[in-house]
């Protein structure tokens, strides 16, 4: 079985690094870089007939060991050792129904180690008029892909496989080399030189280091005893193939391809539609990828997309995992300012440590233009009344308050044009205060709001209000203060880190009160929306504290405050706006994780920009979700003001839809050697980390074995799920690490908000420890996510966990020991059920049907009726199945007696169609009788509904693209076809083995 991954107790340093001594190395063999590299159906086949070790699964938990080969003549599938004859311990290839990936059979579902099992090295054969099943077990998941890949080629092909493969391999990609090779050999010599071979292979493949392809070129030479070092076409090509093809590409390639060499426009559609979450493809859309990504003039013109051509659209930013959506602004900004989360900068002027490191307005172009919204100015007497900027009592350089006012009226809009908060941290005297207020005016002008706040307002203005301003954080004089200066309580964050300098110096300290200074009127007003006030208690704030007033909190105070009294911090934030510093302990400016400061709601978590690592990638990554502008809205259980959530729960969230995240790490590309790594020579051993950081709740990581001496394409090929509480807070973070290294381990590393990941087959770029994009540095990966019980974006939505009503959780009223309201909370008691049931009534129905799909929860209904679509067509080539469109609930019609197999399939159809039915027609009325009294449990079942409506429109266009909808004109395909391609998802609803069929003496 497959070796469990050991996984750390907690998150690494903020560097990005991990204990070495918290790991333990799990090695990969099935990718060193001397093994022959299967990148075509041929290689599949020979694979197979040299044979593999696999594991035989059966019922009641057993396993066995046997050797599987294809007999050369490529009739029959053998296994050996058996008790049986020979002649009965084979299969024939021609009674194959079905090749399966994962574990979806009864089998393996039913079986005791399904845990033990990995998902990416499962298969299992349907064979036999009784559609058995033999469930088998690779070694690595490559080996599964031969077997699979190879066997749906024989399925398809019959004894013509070889001559089919020989006729259609790599012919679009000869053609394209070809074409090129003839380009640069300009005298027509029939060859170029080895330098210019090695530069026009680097150039379609910029990720290759020169001195790869020019040992790979001179190998070749000397394998065929060749004199001399020009390099001929056909050398060339080998060369390339070699070095450029990507098995994991190519398996997927021909998974969609109808078992050919090429995607044709429909095999590209099914792809675009079913797995990248593409609504509305036609084939006009699979031609224009073609178009635009094909490389041969030969496949542009024939409407084929080769493997080259297959791989650079997945290498495309179409197949980055970052939706396009949030690359602008999304979101609703017409929410009060306290409903959102704020970019935020503390000490921004520092470009080092806090203590003795320098200033430099060079920390606030970097801030700004990065998409923050609140910078930070701790501003002192300067020389020649011109006040300064720099941490009071510490060594710090100095830098011109007027300077830093210049470059902010420069940047202030560049990268985002809402809202620019200012927090001052003024120690100036009058004097140099009166000053201070000429630079704001002068410089910053109207671009200061100046209005004061509305006494019948009860909450901030909205960032689209605000658009365009600058606001103002810090003390302010009473609006009772008619003189030109008045009395307020300093607020000096330096002055807690000299503190605790000292005390670490052993220098004895005195307890200080907070400490009085003289405030200018005219600075004073220049604050409206911001004013800053000293935080005592929660319940002194709600009593008290004004919309406009804003109060700052040590992270460690926060941190307790988040702890003792996590509900009160949430409903506090919904209101308030509350900022959130680093300890004066952090004097090497690093940064506090800011997720556990975003669960509490608090908005302006200031982070240390100058310092990166995990906090910062978090920081970076959370902000992109909105278009990079510096605002983020929260949750809706975190802005509504009767809902209720606290911070540190460990479970789901009430009204919320939790939702599994399924990643696939397939593999890797151009992974770099760690730049502070002390080992000798470029090699690395790679890892991948997924992190999900979020909740507690959500908190996880998951590793995957270490590829041992591949940087260049390793592959990993492992699948890991996490549950997801609060979908809305949720992060990924993928981390690339070389377990062979001396001193440093981090590779690179990409940080995504949940909200943004796009399903299906996408590349990740990676990034270095400072953020920069590492050159050709991918991760190549499969995002899935379905729902536990509905909601989620449409395109990324599916079911996977069924409760039966017996174990079925109902949501329950707290009783509050108050008549009036207890009473009407104890009406919605039975509508709540009647939502739950319909809601999971619904998902059962959803969850049988993709399993006798032969499908796993991951999958769309869009996939389910692929994958059923061939096993729908009779021996004469008519369907027998044919789906009615007419009305908005597709119906499953048989043309003629159906056989068992599919009765059980049309009876879990109908189900999953009535279900869907029954909620959508009954759902408005029990909405509405929930709604004001369990929003959140409103709003489950109305996403639930959401979800029928989009299952209902998978399965038509899904009916419609098979070719199996009533009427349509190519429901009848023509008689002339001897050879029905199968399509790669198709599936069987397999027999169930009995336990009369196996014992433990004999075993088929």
């Amino acid at each position: 079985m497959k070796k469990k991954i050991p996984v750390k107790p907690k998150m690494g340093p903020d560097d990005g690094s991990r204990q070495r001594k918290e790991r333990k190395k799990t090695v990969s063999f099935s990718s060193m870089p001397t093994e022959k590299k299967i990148s075509s159906a041929s290689d599949c086949i020979n694979a197979m007939v040299d044979g593999s070790e696999l594991r035989k699964v059966r019922s009641n938990s057993r396993v066995y060991h046997r050797y599987f080969l294809l007999d050369a003549d490529m009739q029959s599938l053998r296994w050996e050792p058996s008790k049986k004859e020979s002649d009965k311990a084979k299969i024939d290839v021609k009674s194959v129904k079905e090749v399966r990936t994962g574990k979806n059979t009864d089998t393996f579902r039913t079986n005791g180690i399904y845990d033990q099992i990995s998902e990416d090295c499962a298969f299992s054969i349907i064979y036999g008029e009784t559609y058995e099943s033999l469930d088998l077990v690779a070694n690595t998941a490559d080996v599964a892909n031969i077997w699979v890949t190879g066997l749906r080629y024989l399925i398809s092909y019959g004894k013509a496989t070889l001559n089919m493969i020989e006729s259609t391999q790599n012919n679009l990609r000869s053609s394209w080399l070809g074409e090129l090779f003839d380009e640069v050999d300009n005298a027509g010599n029939k060859s170029i030189s080895l330098c210019t071979a090695v530069q026009l292979v680097k150039k379609l493949n910029p990720g290759l280091k020169n001195v790869k392809i020019e040992l790979k070129l001179k190998e070749l030479h000397k394998a065929k005893e060749k004199m001399g070092s020009d390099v001929t076409k056909d050398e060339f090509v080998e060369v390339y193939h070699d070095l450029c093809t990507r098995p994991e590409i190519y398996f997927l390639l021909v998974q969609f391809s109808s078992n050919k060499e090429f995607l044709d426009t429909k095999d590209l559609m099914i792809f675009l539609e079913a797995e990248q979450g593409m609504a509305q493809v036609s084939e006009d859309t699979s031609l224009e990828v073609i178009k635009q990504y094909e490389p041969s003039e030969d496949g542009r013109l024939k409407g084929c997309l080769s493997l080259d051509g297959f791989t650079n659209y997945l290498m495309s930013n179409d197949c980055h995992i970052f939706d396009p959506e949030h690359k602008t602004v999304c979101q609703d900004m017409n929410q009060p300012l306290s409903h959102y989360y704020i970019n935020s900068s503390h000490n921004t002027y520092l470009i080092e440590d806090q203590f003795r490191g320098p200033s430099d307005i060079t920390g606030y172009i970097r801030a700004l233009k990065m998409g923050c919204r609140s910078v930070e100015l701790d501003v002192w007497d300067g020389p020649d009344n011109e006040p300064v900027i720099y941490t009071g009592h510490t060594m710090t350089s100095q830098i011109v308050f007027r300077s830093v006012i210049d470059i902010i009226n420069k940047y202030a809009f560049v990268a985002s044009e809402f809202p620019l908060i200012l927090c001052l941290e003024n120690h100036c005297s009058l004097k140099q205060q009166r000053v201070m207020f000429q630079h704001l005016k002068k410089i910053l002008g109207d671009r200061i709001h100046s209005d004061p706040p509305r006494p019948e307002d009860t909450y901030l203005p909205t960032p689209n209000d605000l658009k365009g301003k600058i606001l103002l954080k810090g003390k302010k004089l009473a609006s009772t203060c008619n003189s030109s200066e008045g009395e307020v309580t300093d607020e000096d964050e330096g002055a807690e880190m000299s503190q605790r300098m000292s005390m670490e110096a052993g220098e004895p300290q005195t307890v200080s009160q907070p400490k009085k200074f003289q405030l200018s009127k005219d600075l004073s007003d220049l604050v409206t929306l911001c004013k800053s006030i000293q935080f005592k208690d929660f319940p002194t704030a709600f009593q008290n504290q004004k919309h406009w007033e804003l109060c700052s909190f040590n992270e460690v105070f926060a941190s307790r405050c988040a702890t003792d009294f996590p509900g009160e911090f949430v409903n506090y934030n919904k209101k308030f706006l509350a900022r959130v510093y680093p300890s004066p302990m952090r004097i090497d400016s690093s940064n506090m994780n800011p997720q556990d400061f975003w669960k509490c709601g608090c908005q302006i978590v200031a982070m240390n920009y100058q310092t990166p690592g995990l906090m910062m990638d978090l920081n970076i990554g959370w902000f992109r979700q909105n278009g990079n502008c510096g605002y983020v809205l929260r949750p809706a259980i975190m802005r509504e003001q009767v809902s209720y959530f606290s911070a540190n729960t460990k479970d789901s969230v009430p009204g919320v839809s939790p939702q599994l995240l399924h990643i696939k790490i397939i593999s890797g590309q151009n992974f770099p050697k760690p730049k502070g790594s002390g080992a000798k020579g470029d090699v690395v051993d790679p890892y991948v980390y997924v992190e999900i950081h979020g909740i507690p709740a959500d908190c996880a990581e998951q590793r995957t074995k270490t590829v041992n001496q591949n940087g260049e394409n390793p592959l990993f090929d492992e699948s890991f799920e996490f549950q997801i509480n609060l979908p809305e807070l949720a992060m990924v973070r993928f981390v690339a690490l070389d377990d062979d290294y001396i001193g440093d381990e981090f590779i690179g590393q990409y940080t995504i908000p949940f909200e943004c990941l796009q399903p299906g087959f996408r590349h990740i770029p990676l990034q270095s420890l400072t953020g920069e994009l590492l050159p050709h540095a991918w991760l190549f990966v499969h995002v899935a996510i379905t729902n536990r019980r509905g909601g989620g974006k449409p395109h990324k939505r599916g079911l996977s966990v069924r409760k039966s009503k017996r174990s079925r959780e109902y949501a329950s009223m707290r009783i509050l020991l108050i008549k009036a309201v207890d009473e009407v909370f104890k009406t919605a008691t039975l509508p709540l059920r009647e939502a739950t049931d319909l809601r999971e009534n619904m998902q059962n129905a959803l969850v049988t049907f993709k399993e006798l799909c032969g499908l796993s929860a991951v999958a769309n209904l869009k996939q389910c009726i692929l994958a059923l679509s061939s096993r729908l067509i009779g021996a004469d080539n008519s369907p027998v199945v044919l789906f009615n469109l007419k009305d908005q609930y597709p119906i499953m019609e048989a043309q003629g007696l159906l056989p068992e197999v599919l009765k059980k399939v049309a009876t879990a159809y109908e189900t999953m169609i009535q279900t869907s039915k029954t909620l959508l027609e009954t759902s408005e009325g029990v909405y509405e009788r929930i709604l004001q009294v369990q929003k959140g449990q409103a709003d489950l079942l109305k996403h639930a509904k959401a979800e029928v409506l989009e299952n209902l429109k998978q399965i038509h266009y899904a009916a419609l693209t098979c070719n199996l909808a009533k009427g349509g004109s190519a429901a009848t395909p023509s008689a002339g076809s001897e050879s029905r391609p199968r399509r790669s998802l198709e599936a069987i609803p397999e027999k169930a083995v009995g336990e009369e069929d196996i014992s433990d003496e004999e075993e088929n």
